[in-house]
């Protein structure tokens, strides 16, 4: 019986769980079996995982094909097994298609289905023979781009009737790469520690708290295991960034949806004076913000709440709703998503986050402020959610941020480069929408509403 790679295992077994919608990726890649994995077949699984899932489109339009019922339903054993297989002969030229197709035929058979694994194996061999492939294809249609990027059709179009199709181009091959690994220290000196480590280190052009990661295994330091430098999306921290920025005055702060609590911890750094309640309904999530932000009990509140429910009204000088989304600009990070989302759903979405602004300005007071968020690049979730909850009321008003980023540009919190690029960004509204193409960072829009004395 051949030997199966460590490594392909483990992606093997993520790639079916995500199939089946159990779990995201980013969660099982972040678990114990790929943690007990060597640091080379770590990298290997996490890449096996995420190229198959940010290529799955094309790759299946490769195979199908190949199949003798084309249209036929695969197990989904089988359908790993030739998208593993398949992924590396087209994708990866380290890696012999010999070992892709042998590991490929056997993770068939001890899946429980052999009679399948010559199906696998001819389909695979004709696969990288190069005979059943057609050339790269073109970008200069929607319908082009979202095979060559590997994404739904419905969502490139919409982004290129949106944005452009040039923006559309961007936004594509932004979701088909690895994000830029971004950090937040907890302390300047920590900066010799991780170099000491074998982390290279170079400061963002963005925020000047933020910092990249160049090279060497940030999981395997001190620093990361005690949570002294935390794994941040540079997009993120602006948003909290910019929250803590406008909460300098605050005495009393709600962050909504604050699990993971990565931006929950910006707010209580720049804003030693406030206290926090930070809420989380969902009871895995809540636990996990706990246990997160339990150093800080005594100057942050962890409450198991709906932000739509919550009892205290005109209280917070500060919210921030950062609430649920569709996720599209997070495409490169939880590459699943395009394989998940329905056009339908940011109406659902939309619905939702309409109420959680709606209980994030009831809590505040008059004067108070309330910065909403998402990372998605959908107008139904964004603007539109905005313009609603505005038309409905006659006491609230939205701002721009462009003093803002000009005031956090003159005290160093933002580059003036970095500054300049989000003044680029503003919406007519004076919002913020961050495309994928635009910064170096997820895709994310903000605005900022103020409730009326």
């Amino acid at each position: 019986m051949p030997a199966i790679s460590a490594a392909r295992k483990a992606a093997f077994a993520i790639l079916l769980a995500v199939e089946r919608g159990n779990d995201h990726s980013d969660n099982l890649l972040r678990g114990q079996n790929v943690n007990a994995l060597s640091s080379a077949d770590r990298n290997l699984a996490t890449a096996l995982v995420l190229g198959v899932l940010r290529w799955q489109i094309r790759i299946d339009h490769h195979v199908r094909p190949l199949l003798k019922r084309p249209n036929g339903k695969l197990d989904s054993e089988v359908l790993i097994a030739l998208r593993l297989g398949a992924f590396q002969i087209l994708f990866l030229d380290r890696i012999p298609a010999r070992a892709a197709i042998d590991e490929s035929v056997e993770l068939t058979k001890q899946s429980g289905h052999r009679f399948a694994s010559a199906m696998v194996n001819a389909v695979l061999r004709n696969l990288a023979s190069g005979s059943a492939l057609r050339p790269d294809f073109p970008e200069e249609s929607p319908n082009d781009l979202a095979l060559a990027q590997a994404h739904p059709a419905w969502m490139v179009e919409r982004w290129a009737d949106l944005y452009g199709l040039d923006a559309a181009r961007a936004i594509c091959r932004h979701g088909q790469t690895q994000p830029i690994l971004s950090v937040r220290l907890e302390s300047r000196n920590i900066e010799e520690e991780l170099a000491q480590a074998g982390i290279r280190l170079e400061p963002s052009d963005l925020l000047t708290t933020a910092h990249i990661v160049r090279s060497g295994d940030l999981t395997a330091t001190e620093a990361f295991r005690q949570g002294r430098v935390r794994v941040q999306d540079e997009g993120s921290q602006l948003i909290g960034g910019l929250a803590a920025f406008l909460g300098r005055t605050a005495t009393q702060i709600l962050d909504t949806c604050a699990a993971p609590g990565g931006k929950t911890l910006i707010l209580a750094e720049g804003n030693p004076q406030a206290r926090i309640v930070a809420c989380e309904s969902n009871a895995q999530r809540f636990e996990q913000l706990s246990k997160r932000l339990a150093a800080l009990k005594g100057r942050i509140e962890c409450r198991r709440a709906d932000a739509t429910t919550l009892g205290e009204e005109s209280m917070f000088d500060l919210a921030l709703a950062d609430v649920p989304c569709s996720g599209t600009g997070t495409l490169g990070r939880n590459p699943e998503i395009r394989h998940r989302l329905r056009l339908e759903d940011l109406a659902r979405h939309a619905g939702r986050q309409r109420e959680l602004l709606r209980g994030a300005l009831k809590a505040v007071r008059p004067g108070g402020r309330v910065v909403y968020s998402t990372c998605s690049l959908e107008p139904e979730e964004n603007e539109e959610v905005i313009q609603a909850v505005l038309s409905e009321k006659q006491n609230v008003r939205q701002l721009s941020f462009e003093s803002h980023i000009e005031s956090m540009r003159r005290e160093g919190i933002l580059t003036s480069a970095g500054a300049g690029r989000l003044l680029k960004c503003l919406t007519p509204q004076g919002a913020l929408r961050l495309l994928p193409s635009a910064l170096p960072t997820d895709g994310f829009f903000v605005a900022l509403i103020e409730k009326n004395l």
